[in-house]
């Protein structure tokens, strides 16, 4: 632990950065079950097993379909691998700033997308982001965290609540609070989209702006302010 706590972690690492992307992601998970087609979005876990019920049905047409959702996840990991390199050569930003403002304007969009639409389209493009978002953001100071789905935060409770109860880790109910404070904050995006859902419509989604523009105002002073010099620093987990 005097080791990790030695690090200087880049903003883009600290613990309530992840927060804010995983109140983001509990908000798009009740965006799209509520009004985009009844699906979750956040990870792909769920279409491999809708394309092996239609497999196995023998709804061919409908199986295949789900190839689209998934490309749109492979898709979104490989341009959140190959864009770092790029956008470092700018050195103004960093590609986890310049992510969220990509999702900002992705979810900006969205707002303006009428329900009447397919709703395949804001499907993919939430799958498309939640894909980069899932790939760049890995650790928090030093933590391995998920900020699109809650499976492992849920699992690391009970692990760390294991080793809290038999005092095996000086850390371990600091570790607990931590992955229970990122499923509260899931949940609490969860429930605060699906209030405003039959107020505001498609445009319930840009309820998810204000953690995402917080988000990127502290980052991007930080990456053209006091870590400017930093810029070509990979993130611990990267």
């Amino acid at each position: 632990m005097d080791g990790e706590k030695s690090i200087k972690y880049l903003t883009c690492e600290k613990y309530y950065i992840f927060e804010l992307l995983i109140c983001v992601a509990g908000m798009m998970g009740a965006y799209t079950f509520n009004l985009r087609g009844g699906v979750f979005c956040n990870a792909q876990t769920a279409n491999v097993v809708l394309m092996a019920i239609s497999f196995g049905k023998g709804e061919f047409g409908k199986a295949i379909y789900y190839l689209i959702p998934i490309s749109a996840y492979i898709a979104g990991a490989l341009i959140s691998e190959m864009m770092p390199l790029k956008v470092r050569a700018i050195h103004l930003l960093r590609w986890d700033t310049y992510l969220i403002g990509f999702e900002i304007i992705v979810l900006l969009v969205i707002g303006f997308l009428p329900l009447s639409i397919p709703v395949q389209i804001v499907q993919v493009m939430i799958n498309f982001i939640c894909s980069m978002q899932y790939n760049t953001f890995r650790q928090a100071e030093g933590i391995p965290m998920a900020t699109t789905f809650l499976t492992n935060h849920i699992r690391q409770i009970g692990v760390w609540l294991s080793k809290a109860l038999d005092k095996k880790e000086a850390e371990a109910w600091s570790r607990v609070w931590k992955h229970f404070r990122m499923v509260a904050a899931f949940l609490l995006g969860g429930i605060a989209l699906t209030v405003v859902c039959p107020y505001l419509k498609e445009k319930a989604i840009w309820l998810a702006l204000i953690p995402l523009v917080i988000a990127f105002v502290i980052m991007s002073r930080a990456d053209m302010g006091a870590e400017s010099e930093r810029l070509s620093q990979k993130p611990q987990g990267h």
